[in-house]
């Protein structure tokens, strides 16, 4: 049996000493799993930008802008979350979009989603020039449903959520650069991956939102019409007010709209058209033949407006068309006629009676004819100013025919 030297005690904690050393120092040197070594590393900002609708030039700006951003705050990835139907700016402007993607100095990737999503037609190039694409599951590429795109290529993954395709980033090879989104940590006896770093996510301002949403062609055929029959109204109220304002923004928002979409310049002209035959008949007081040429005129223009698969849908159609007959020969007239008639005047009572022109009539204006505004039309060539006094001659419908009070044809009887 072997005895310890004298002193062992020290002996004995000296050797417990370096058995601990030795211990650790072949614990320092032992390599780390690499998932172990991507949790240790600082993961990078996310940035995640929502498109939708259809990729217009607003569109087309906001995604510049961010990859811009995303490449000058250095972020991990840029991921646009993409839900859209189709192209609305030329070809070589999407393509050297699809190529800004392409060779952007931070990695993009593209997450069709969520359920229900779709990238359609030439939008499915985006996902060609992405680092890395996804989609969600009940969501379609160029017409195939996930496990359709993921068979030929055009995606890499299907994430039922935008976190988890966020996560499953993590580790991706983009250009030489692995991606580090997640880390793992303990969950009870096992290892689970979660988001790790900031997540930024970016969304069109007001202003773009607005104008990308007149580029919907039923919005833009709306707003077109909203703005016409408002600014009809205007006119034959004489003056200007808020239904005239509210028409002439209508107008300018509709014009962003129309120029975007592949107008039919000859349809536009039929719509323009439509308006202005039922409003010949609005002052006329009765439907006549304007009424239907009118009526045929917007019908055709509505339908023709935007080719294919852009085209107003025919309810809407419809619905609209009814309305604006509806506004035109009943609401308008009878707001006409509450606006610039009075109580106490009768119709053929008015004829031979004396009132004074509120504003020039050359040839037509508006008079004050006992307490009531109406709108007049000289029946002379010579124009009559404001402040003189007129003499009714004739009625037609809601339009009076004046005469100065001097100098008319019933002096020239005497």
């Amino acid at each position: 049996m072997c005895t310890p030297p004298d002193g062992w005690v020290p002996w004995a904690i000296r050797k417990l000493l370096f058995s601990v050393l030795a211990l650790a120092t072949v614990a320092l040197s032992a390599p780390v799993p690499p998932a172990a070594a991507r949790a240790q590393e600082a993961a990078g900002t996310v940035d995640v930008v929502e498109v939708s609708g259809r990729i217009d030039p607003v569109v087309s700006d906001f995604i510049r802008r961010a990859i811009a951003g995303a490449a000058k705050a250095k972020s991990e990835v840029l991921v646009i979350q993409l839900d859209s139907p189709g192209v609305l700016i030329s070809g070589p402007k999407f393509d050297a979009l699809a190529e800004r993607i392409r060779t952007s100095a931070v990695p993009v990737a593209v997450w069709v989603g969520p359920t229900g999503a779709s990238a359609s037609g030439a939008v499915a190039t985006m996902l060609a020039a992405a680092g890395v694409a996804g989609m969600a599951p009940g969501t379609k590429v160029a017409g195939l449903k996930p496990d359709e795109a993921r068979a030929v290529g055009l995606v890499s993954t299907v994430a039922p959520t935008l976190g988890e395709f966020v996560v499953g980033l993590d580790g991706v090879d983009v250009g030489g650069r692995v991606l580090h989104t997640a880390r793992v940590v303990p969950e009870g006896d096992l290892l689970r991956r979660q988001q790790a770093g900031d997540v930024r996510f970016a969304k069109l301002g007001l202003t773009e939102r607005l104008l990308h949403l007149t580029d919907t062609p039923s919005v833009a055929y709306l707003l077109l019409l909203v703005g016409l029959l408002l600014i009809v109204f205007e006119f034959f109220t004489a003056g200007v007010g808020v239904a005239g304002i509210t028409g002439a923004g209508s107008l300018i928002l509709s014009s962003y709209g129309l120029a975007v979409l592949p107008t039919s310049g000859f349809a536009l002209f039929l719509v323009a058209l439509g308006v202005f035959g039922y409003s010949v008949d609005v002052q006329a007081g009765a439907p006549r033949a304007w009424t239907g040429i009118g009526a045929v005129s917007l019908l055709i223009g509505s339908w023709k407006l935007f080719p294919g698969d852009l085209a107003v849908p025919w309810l809407v159609i419809v619905l609209v068309n009814a309305g604006v007959a509806l506004f035109m020969l009943s609401g308008m007239t009878a707001m006409l006629r509450a606006r610039f008639s009075t109580p106490t005047i009768g119709r053929e009572s008015m004829i031979g009676q004396m009132g004074e022109a509120t504003t020039g009539i050359d040839p037509e204006g508006m008079v004050d004819l006992k307490g009531g505004k109406w709108r007049a039309r000289t029946n002379r060539a010579t124009p009559i100013p404001a402040g003189e006094r007129v003499r009714v001659v004739a009625i037609d419908g809601l339009l009076l025919e004046v005469e100065p009070e001097t100098g008319g044809a019933k002096d020239a009887h005497h």
